[in-house]
């Protein structure tokens, strides 16, 4: 009996000291939002941009915990090991919540597919600004066309195609066969094909420009995807910071940012964005009182 309570009167005495440090510990966490970022946000240096406002007028350190490709960003949020994630929606995302992972999903901006061709453009597509109506163009001559499996571009192809009416096959129609990296434009050229991507991997340096290949179709406004932030559920991962992760996340939202994006070209500064704001933020994106300095 003695050597009972000599053990808990030790438990206690243990606790005492402990739970002040937990305290600590969790109080300088507190001030620290953790993030999962989609890799084009930083290698356009756009995050780096919007962290800096927000610690600045929030007071909160942004730590980028993982950037790269969503299945990294998924693994991160499972796991507890961010606050906040931002990237493409999609069915992960989706998943994400429905698992309880993630919870107040919300799209908060935009950036832009584009159709890529042959500078010689056999289907005689440039300067058209309807993408589906490009893509009837290219079938009706049957140029090649890379059939690219990434995520995005599949989806918007796929939308496209069916908008146009086709379903899109026979010889011209090239299986994804690319192995990506810095020659990937490259690539394409070899094949004379066209292909539905972005045009910031251009821009910012990530793939590596090409004389053979050039955009035949942009600004079509049906072609953008919207990238989403959510939080990670704090009932389900009690040691996040939440009340950090909705304060980013709200300022992601706000007038601010979003006037922000309308402004933002980064390194390529062409005078176009980026990325794009959402509604009803997007419906000003080319009124002039964004584009003053």
């Amino acid at each position: 009996m003695l050597i009972r309570i000599r053990y808990t009167l030790l438990l206690l005495f243990f606790l005492m000291f402990l739970t002040p440090l937990n305290s600590i510990a969790q109080s300088i966490n507190d001030k620290i939002v953790r993030v999962a970022v989609i890799g084009g946000m930083v290698y356009a240096d756009l995050w780096r941009e919007i962290a800096k406002r927000f610690e600045k007028e929030s007071g909160y350190d942004v730590k980028v915990v993982v950037s790269g490709e969503r299945p990294e960003l998924k693994e991160a949020m499972e796991l507890g090991n961010v606050d906040l994630l931002t990237m493409h929606s999609g069915d992960i995302t989706t998943d994400l919540v429905a698992d309880g992972h993630g919870i107040n999903m919300r799209p908060w901006t935009r950036n832009d597919l584009v159709i890529w061709g042959p500078s010689s453009d056999p289907a005689g597509i440039r300067g058209m600004k309807n993408g589906a109506a490009a893509l009837a163009k290219i079938a009706s001559t049957q140029a090649a066309w890379i059939d690219f499996q990434g995520i995005g571009p599949r989806e918007m192809a796929h939308n496209l195609w069916r908008r146009a009416g086709i379903k899109p096959a026979g010889d011209w129609v090239l299986k994804d066969d690319l192995g990506g990296g810095r020659d990937f434009l490259q690539q394409v050229a070899d094949r004379n094909a066209y292909i539905i991507t972005g045009r910031m991997p251009v821009y910012v340096g990530k793939w590596k420009a090409n004389d053979k290949m050039t955009i035949l179709v942009d600004q079509d406004p049906t072609m953008r995807r919207p990238y989403i932030v959510m939080e990670t559920n704090p009932v389900r991962h009690p040691n996040v910071n939440h009340q950090g992760a909705k304060a980013l996340a709200d300022f992601l939202l706000s007038e601010e940012i979003q006037t922000f994006l309308a402004q933002y070209d980064g390194v390529v500064k062409d005078g176009r964005p980026l990325f794009y704001p959402v509604w009803p933020y997007g419906e000003l994106e080319n009124h002039d009182h964004l584009t003053k300095n």
